[in-house]
């Protein structure tokens, strides 16, 4: 069922009278036959070296992380049905099944960064450990636990900008390793982030400006270093490899679920999108997999949708939201960006069908709703993924979507992904506070006008 948006874009105050609608932009870039085309940067065989990686250092990252003794050094999420009723959903059974990654919960960093930021940090460490030797003979990547592997590591400084989510991932595993590591966080960072990572022994340097400008002042810092190590989410190929196999571990669980993909059976992916990596790479790695029975959808806050403006302009390298009128002014931390990655746009500018925006409000209420209904644990920004059905099934853009793509009739086959990217980590009087925001909104949403 259709929401009802009149007069939706007039609303300015919190909290509103009633729920904003989310917001579809379909991508007329879109090419059905893109995956696999000479453009990509990426092929299925570099996304088979990055899981392939991963392996190598499971015997290592047990060593580190006792979590993941378990897993045999495995960073997954759980895939699950999704149990809760939101709107634009209770007729759920006209559109298909819906399902929850629950990234939100990935071991070691909490967040869907631990899939790039780690793989980007083991990628340089491999690369440091063949140039000294420090694998010859070795049984396994464990003897990179010991003080030669160690005391090499520690000549070395690994340096992120980030909004929170990234440093953490970067921080937790290279300190781990016994890198020297510096985060530098922007305005928008959490101070529980900025504690944590002080708490792992990350030097944290404090930026007044937004994203882009602490991505900008750590490059500059990392550049001046000869022993420096820059993780730039901005132009990063290890990042993205590291996210692309997500695509391998989705099919390894849709299949185990008994979840059929193909032409008959389309699959929908939401992603929340900040500057873009993460969610870029998971769509080259689930379209590589899945090709055309794949649709993947970005969402973004309303005030922050700097994938969406670039989409938009294909022109214009490096536009910003402020170009476009955005303040970005919202409380989704890890979505709080200006400028969306250049490599991510043009790896995957072909290949999203489409970006979801949505408000601050929907963000808390779909965290309270989903925390009640499913025991689920999100921060404000994971919480975006849950606009992104409601965007598709329930606005005249998303039926014209579906039908221009012939995908009405066949719905009721359908799998719908909601990627839910961080929140283990909160703290417990953080997290209340957000639950009590998103718990306001929905009661004055079912008062009466």
């Amino acid at each position: 069922m259709a929401q009802d948006c009149k007069n939706n874009s007039e609303i300015k105050g919190l909290p509103y009278n009633r729920e904003p609608c989310a917001q579809l932009w379909c991508n007329p870039a879109l090419e059905t036959q893109a995956v696999g085309a000479e453009s990509s940067i990426i092929s299925m065989e570099d996304v088979g070296a990055a899981a392939s990686r991963l392996v190598r250092f499971a015997p290592l990252l047990t060593k580190l992380f006792p979590e993941l003794q378990a897993s045999g050094g495995l960073i997954e999420s759980g895939l699950v049905p999704l149990k809760g009723a939101y709107p634009a959903l209770a007729e759920s059974a006209s559109h298909g099944r819906y399902w929850v990654k629950t990234d939100n919960d990935l071991p070691v960093a909490g967040s869907i960064k631990a899939r790039g930021g780690i793989y980007e940090v083991l990628a340089f460490a491999e690369t440091l450990a063949e140039r000294h030797g420090l694998l010859a003979g070795a049984a396994d990547y464990g003897v990179l636990a010991g003080a030669a592997a160690r005391a090499c590591f520690g000549r070395h400084e690994i340096s992120v900008g980030s909004t929170g989510n990234l440093g953490l991932s970067i921080g937790i595993m290279a300190s781990a390793m016994g890198f020297r590591v510096t985060v530098h966080m922007s305005a928008e960072a959490r101070q529980w982030k900025k504690d944590k990572l002080r708490a792992h022994g990350v030097t944290v340097v404090e930026h007044e400006g937004d994203y882009a400008r602490a991505v900008a002042a750590g490059r500059a810092r990392s550049q001046a270093d000869p022993q420096g190590y820059f993780v730039d989410d901005e132009h990063s190929m290890d990042l993205f490899l590291g996210y692309s196999v997500a695509g391998l571990r989705l099919r390894d669980q849709l299949a185990e679920a008994g979840v059929t993909v193909d032409a008959a059976h389309p699959l929908f992916v939401y992603l929340p999108c900040g500057v873009g990596g993460a969610p870029a790479g998971i769509t080259a790695g689930v379209k590589l997999v899945f090709g055309e029975a794949a649709h993947c959808v970005f969402v973004e806050p309303a005030a922050s949708a700097c994938f969406m403006t670039r989409l938009q302009n294909p022109e214009r390298e490096g536009i910003s939201i402020y170009d476009a009128g955005m303040d970005n002014r919202t409380e989704a931390d890890g979505l709080a960006v200006p400028v969306a990655s250049e490599l991510a746009y043009a790896q995957t500018r072909h290949l999203i069908s489409g970006v979801v925006t949505v408000q601050d409000a929907v963000l808390f209420a779909d965290l309270a709703r989903v925390q009640a209904s499913d025991g689920l644990k999100v921060e404000p920004s994971a919480a975006a993924g849950f606009s992104g059905p409601r965007a598709l099934v329930g606005t005249a853009e998303g039926q014209a979507y579906l039908r221009e793509h012939g995908l009405l009739a066949a719905m009721p086959q359908a799998n719908h992904i909601i990627w839910c990217t961080g929140g283990a980590f909160v703290p417990a009087p953080e997290y209340e506070a957000f639950l009590e925001r998103g718990r306001d909104y929905l009661a004055a949403w079912q008062r009466p006008s």
